[in-house]
């Protein structure tokens, strides 16, 4: 049996929390491994509904979630979704949810410089949550980084509390924003030691120990490959490698238990915040598609921008992410549409492209080219088997597929666990 890396083909929002949880169920343990409480899982359950951003979604079917070392962790905002969650009868302890102990930990003096960056660009705005995550990748890099194995070490604390002040205090008086004062942040930091360090652990040697015994393991991926700080459309991305390759780095584990690698795509395609977006519709099919996927950013809940499903990126996103089988959701939104397109190309300056370029004034200029396939009249809503769909939309399916070159492995035909069409078993490799 293999393991399961679970990434998004898109820009993110494609449906992941759905996919993860169902595939949980025949999984021991969920790992995440990039990204941090900028990233938004939303499982519906029964009547109820789980809105998870650092916790691995595996917990909400009773596994042992791990936050792996690729991530970085706001403690914070994790005490705030543990509490959360088990106000809604979902217990998280030490018994079921480990974090790697070299994890960089998020300050808030890292979303102070997050936000008054993002203010400063102005009518350049990245689109950034203001978490604080890509100042916290910074100071990872930079060899500057509290971790949570150093809240044990008071010292420790201090002494890099004077060197990330230097650095901070700087930048934010530089932009006008207040500066943090190091007795404040040291004594946060304390106060909230002896409620994160019980977590702390090196998963690593838990996981390694896994995979000798044969132990199933998912990896749940944050964002998507299109929001990849190298292979995304930089500068308008996350800042953390989003592709399967980084599950390896990210937990600990070796890159030959990262297994089979299941891409996540909507049956259309959405955005959050700026930067391209070729297939963008903002004519009242966008306003259709917006209102019947109910596109609202988990974390942000600012709306999704909507438009026709690109083959292009996503075909993409299969190439450099490692996906071996996509999982398409939300086709049920398309239901009852006269016309469905399906972008082949770009054109750039009268010259035709099948990929997306990597500098940012070609992709603002891309234009995209569309085939156009007509749409069904019936529902795909709720279907778990391929005969209950319409034959037109089984043939927009295999279209993706042939245009991807990804074979679509998964369908959701509803936020619903179990309305879900198994083709192929990632776990079966």
């Amino acid at each position: 049996m293999a393991n399961v890396a679970v990434i998004g083909a898109q820009w993110g929002d494609e449906g992941k929390g759905k996919v993860v949880d169902w595939l949980a169920s025949r999984a021991e343990i969920v790992v995440r491994f990039q990204g941090g409480h900028n990233a938004g899982h939303t499982l519906v359950v029964g009547n109820q509904t789980y809105k998870l951003s650092l916790l691995p979604s595996g917990l909400v079917r009773g596994k042992l979630g791990i936050i792996g070392n690729g991530v970085v962790v706001d403690p914070e905002a994790l005490l705030a979704e543990i509490a959360r969650v088990e106000a809604q009868g979902l217990r998280v302890t030490p018994e079921n949810l480990r974090i790697a102990e070299n994890v960089t930990l998020i300050l808030p003096l890292h979303g102070a410089i997050d936000r008054a960056r993002e203010a400063a660009r102005g009518a350049r705005q990245i689109g950034t949550t203001g978490r604080g995550i890509g100042p916290a990748y910074e100071d990872k890099v930079a060899r500057r980084a509290i971790r949570l194995a150093d809240l044990a070490e008071p010292e420790t604390v201090v002494a890099k509390l004077d060197e990330l002040l230097l650095h901070h205090n700087t930048l934010l008086a530089g932009l006008g924003a207040p500066v943090f004062e190091k007795q404040a942040l040291f004594d946060a930091l304390m106060a909230l030691a002896p409620k994160v360090l019980p977590f702390a652990e090196p998963v690593w040697e838990r996981l390694d120990q896994a995979r000798r015994d044969g132990t199933r393991i998912l990896f749940e991926g944050a964002q998507a490959v299109m929001l990849d700080v190298d292979h995304g459309t930089y500068p308008f991305v996350t800042s953390s490698n989003t592709v399967a390759a980084t599950a390896a780095a990210g937990s600990g584990l070796g890159p030959a238990a990262v297994g089979f690698v299941l891409g996540i795509a909507k049956a259309y395609s959405t955005r959050v915040g700026a930067g391209p977006f070729p297939t963008e519709l903002t004519d009242a099919t966008g306003q259709l598609l917006g209102d019947r996927g109910h596109e609202f950013g988990t974390v942000t809940g600012r709306r999704r921008r909507c438009g026709w499903f690109d083959a292009v990126l996503v075909r993409q996103a299969v190439k450099v992410g490692g996906i071996q089988g996509i999982a398409l959701t939300k086709l049920d939104v398309l239901d009852g549409l006269p016309e469905l397109r399906i972008c082949t190309g770009y054109r750039i300056g009268g010259e035709l492209f099948r990929r997306l370029p990597a500098a940012p004034g070609a992709q603002a200029a891309a234009v995209p080219e569309y085939e156009v396939m007509e749409g069904w009249s019936g529902s795909t809503q709720g279907a778990r088997s391929w005969a209950e769909l319409p034959a037109q939309a089984v043939k927009y399916v295999r279209r993706i597929e042939e245009l991807t070159e990804a074979p679509v492995t998964l369908l959701s035909t509803s936020p619903e666990r179990d309305d879900t069409i198994l083709v192929r078993d990632p776990f079966e490799g």
